[in-house]
């Protein structure tokens, strides 16, 4: 195993269990490099990807600035025969059945349960945390869910059914809750974590206003699919 790239970062790995936090207190926590599966909060500064140390980089849009790409623009324009919904995050049969589909995408160390992101109560605990449903032709292709806080979004999971990978979910999804934190006038949309190099999370490093964190409390703008 070795080093990639610039890794000169202190190493921070950190956790602990909150059953509930406030939206102000959840824009804080985001502001400093914290993500969350449940009522478990972590976050850590360095990573193993493709056997070499990576530097973990926090990730938000600042939304006042933000605008669509032209591929965006096209993913947009593949999915404007959808219905989509948004509300409370509810774990029913239909999700867990897509959330089946969507783990074979997986080639190795596929989640084992949605509740893996989610918590048991996952619309109150440990926040609010809703969901953005994406239906073709009244089917549910896509759950996405996403935490509000007081200021700002910030994305926890998305399932979509790999039969319908032409649509590209994943990003229709991310834009949906982007383009809703900015109609609900937050200011920061959260993409959660990328790594120093290419990584399966480079997909993060194509949006518009994009801010990276330092781990010394400080957010930098970065330009688009810059090398982090």
């Amino acid at each position: 195993m070795h080093a990639a790239g610039d890794i000169s970062v202190f190493f921070i790995n950190e956790e602990f269990v909150a059953p509930h936090v406030s939206g102000r207190q959840l824009d804080r926590l985001l502001a400093e490099g914290w993500r969350h599966f449940g009522p478990r909060f972590f976050r850590y500064s360095l990573a193993v990807h493709a056997n070499e140390i990576r530097r973990v980089v926090p990730l938000r849009i600042r939304l006042s600035e933000f605008r669509r790409s032209q591929s965006q623009a096209k993913v947009a324009k593949k999915n404007r025969d959808v219905e989509f919904e948004v509300g409370p995050a509810r774990v029913t049969a239909e999700v867990e059945e897509l959330f089946i589909r969507h783990r074979t995408r997986f080639r190795q160390h596929p989640p084992d349960s949605i509740y893996t992101f989610l918590s048991p109560d996952p619309d109150a605990e440990p926040c609010e945390v809703r969901q953005l449903s994406i239906r073709s032709s009244g089917r549910l292709i896509a759950a996405s869910f996403f935490d509000v806080a007081e200021n700002s979004s910030s994305g926890i999971y998305a399932v979509f059914d790999p039969c319908e990978s032409a649509r590209s979910l994943g990003i229709f999804t991310l834009l949906a809750e982007i383009e809703l934190a900015a109609e609900e006038g937050k200011e920061f949309y959260y993409l959660g974590y990328c790594y120093n190099g290419n990584s399966f999370y480079d997909y993060k490093k194509q949006f518009y206003a994009t801010e990276a964190y330092d781990w010394e409390g400080n957010w930098h703008a970065v330009e688009r699919n810059a090398d982090l």
